[in-house]
């Protein structure tokens, strides 16, 4: 689930999603518009391979857990190491 296996493809992994995440996330955003973004991204590059929003923020999850974002006044945004 959170690393791809032979039953989790890498684009549906929650690191890949999670990478896909921290990608677009050039400027601090809100959550809609974060998961509109990575919507249409994945329409535009991944059409055999959505992800709906529980699985979107189990990636958001995963990222907070190991200190990558941060939600602050109502915005996500990347942690700069």
């Amino acid at each position: 689930m959170i690393l791809p296996t032979k039953h989790v493809r890498p684009d549906r992994a929650l690191i890949g999603v999670g990478a896909e995440v921290l990608e677009i996330l050039r400027r601090p955003m809100t959550m809609s518009r974060l998961w509109d973004e990575i919507r249409g991204r994945r329409s535009l590059h991944a059409p055999n391979a959505p992800i709906d929003y529980q699985w979107f923020v189990l990636s958001l999850d995963l990222l907070y857990t190991t200190g990558a974002l941060e939600f602050e006044r109502g915005l996500v945004r990347k942690v700069q190491t």
